[in-house]
């Protein structure tokens, strides 16, 4: 099968099929050119709210954020914010980086709180079906539920111990 040779608009940004790499490509004083970023130089996806010209709406973008903001992709924009959040998202999956919201003042912050690498959210329960060392744990401790206390604790005061002798 023959691929035909197709030449990139110069400005324009492709990112690689395994979404590890983006390939931009810019002219500088006239001088063609194709910067090769690598995704993890990028601080993550961020969203932000562009005001409309003269009295329109306000766009909201989806933008693959660098440290220098040249190397910034577009990747999404609409007027309407019903897809947006769900194309943010997506993006950031695809990517494997971090959510990230523009300020009106342009700086980026994270919308939800993260130790490291990972959101911080409460725990998801255990799935322990199709694991390999499925048949070697005991299936009770699933079952344990720990005790509750109660508010105040319930004392016997004054009364005689029974305890069983033999």
């Amino acid at each position: 099968m023959a691929h035909a040779l197709v030449r990139p608009r110069i400005g324009c940004s492709e990112i690689h099929r395994q979404g590890e790499r983006v390939v931009l490509r810019r002219a500088v004083r006239g001088i063609r050119m194709a910067v090769n970023v690598p995704v993890a130089a990028f601080l993550g996806v961020a969203l932000r709210l562009i005001p409309g010209a003269d009295a329109g709406p306000d766009v909201v973008a989806v933008s693959l954020e660098h440290r220098d903001p040249a190397l910034s992709v577009p990747l999404y924009s609409a007027a309407h914010n019903d897809d947006v959040v769900a194309e943010w998202q997506l993006w950031a999956r695809v990517f494997g980086l971090p959510l990230l919201v523009a300020d009106p003042s342009g700086a980026l912050r994270e919308p939800f709180q993260r130790i490291g690498g990972v959101r911080v959210r409460p725990a998801a329960p255990r799935r322990r079906r199709r694991n390999a060392i499925k048949a070697r744990r005991p299936t009770i401790l699933l079952r344990r539920r720990p005790g509750i206390m109660p508010d105040l604790p319930l004392v016997h005061r004054g009364e005689r111990e029974i305890i069983a002798r033999n």
